[in-house]
């Protein structure tokens, strides 16, 4: 005897989400990594289930690129909320995910008795957390942290000291935004107000995330709504596929003359830089030649490059069919020829009296 349950077809049970990933962690993502996450986390909660899957089972149950799936780990493991366990030396795809507790996180990082702060000292770093040495040397060893130092060294021409990687590792936690997003800021600094300090920064990046920007595409979207100039060098830089790019003094002086001298708009310009694909090896002065000539025809809206893509292929022609009609219009074919005035056969009977001579 026995007592058997049949289990139902479709899984209805639940799965238990932290509150702290959806309202601090996912808006911080997009909807595919916040995906994988949430099914990965799913297979956890299963023991039977998660020594079965791997990453090959996600992509396939969500129907996307292996590649997304990896990005989605770099990306939480970068947020600190997950931990890779690598199974093999060789594969640096073969690896566990492990889900960090983030209440315990958020306790870690905000109440560790031995680094509270005073009232004073709270009030006037408001909403910085304690960074142990420790925690410094573990956000170095993180590849899209350490990518983003290296880039911002490159921007202010220096390394930067402990303390100021330090703040720039509490803005994550501040105002809940991305690497790229603090390189661009570095480097909008350093280009339109030609400043290079970590606080000046850092201010600046407040002001964003008071405007609701937490993104470099929000950045983008506003720079160019608001006319800044250093929108226009990101998007073009961006339509070249120069993403992780800063745009340098000579670019910049060239894309200035297009928009001060040419009186260009931005959608000419991004046209221009659609025929980046017709080269290996695109850049500022290729599409610079092109605005240049579109400047010289008097071209000013985009309407007026297909009236000169119809006009100048019948140009062609025309030049073509000029040099065939003066192809053969030579001296000697424009003079009168002597075999004119004979007609064939009197031709054939001078020919034959004169060869008769020779053997006379």
């Amino acid at each position: 005897m026995g007592f058997i349950k049949n289990p139902p077809s479709i899984d209805l049970g639940d799965t238990p989400i932290e509150n702290i990933f959806i309202d601090v962690y996912m808006p911080m993502a997009n909807g595919t990594f916040v995906k994988v996450y949430l099914l990965a986390y799913k297979y956890s909660l299963d023991a039977e289930k998660s020594m079965k899957v791997d990453n090959m089972t996600i992509s396939k149950n969500l129907n996307i690129p292996l590649s997304d799936v990896l990005a989605a780990w770099d990306f939480w493991e970068s947020k600190q909320i997950i931990k890779k366990r690598f199974l093999s030396d060789e594969d640096e795809t073969n690896y566990s995910v492990e889900f960090v507790n983030l209440k315990q996180l958020l306790i870690d990082n905000h109440y560790r008795p031995n680094q509270k702060k005073s009232a004073v000292s709270s009030q006037e770093n408001e909403g910085d957390f304690a960074l142990s040495t420790k925690d410094l040397v573990e956000a170095n060893q993180i590849p899209i942290i350490k990518d983003m130092f290296l880039q911002i060294n490159a921007i202010i021409n220096r390394p930067l000291v402990p303390n100021e990687k330090r703040q720039i590792l509490e803005w994550f936690h501040q105002y809940n935004i991305e690497p790229p997003l603090i390189v661009k800021a570095f480097s909008y600094c350093k280009h339109k107000k030609n400043k290079k300090n970590v606080t000046y920064v850092g201010g600046v990046l407040r002001n964003w995330y008071d405007l609701d920007i937490t993104t470099v595409e929000q950045l983008q979207e506003y720079l160019l709504k608001t006319g800044e100039r250093y929108g226009l060098y990101e998007r073009v830089y961006k339509a070249l596929g120069f993403n992780f790019r800063e745009p340098t003094e000579s670019d910049m002086k060239i894309m200035n003359k297009w928009v001060e001298e040419f009186k260009f708009s931005l959608d000419l310009i991004l046209k221009a830089c659609e025929n980046s694909s017709k080269t290996s090896n695109p850049n500022i002065n290729y599409i610079n030649s092109i605005l240049t000539d579109w400047f010289n025809k008097g071209i000013k809206t985009i309407e007026d490059i297909s009236k000169l893509d119809h006009k100048e292929p019948n140009s062609y022609k025309k030049q073509v069919s000029n040099v065939k009609e003066h192809r053969f219009k030579t001296r000697f074919h424009l003079s009168e020829s002597r075999g004119e005035k004979y007609t064939n056969d009197e031709i054939e009977n001078i020919l034959l009296k004169k060869n008769k001579k020779k053997f006379e």
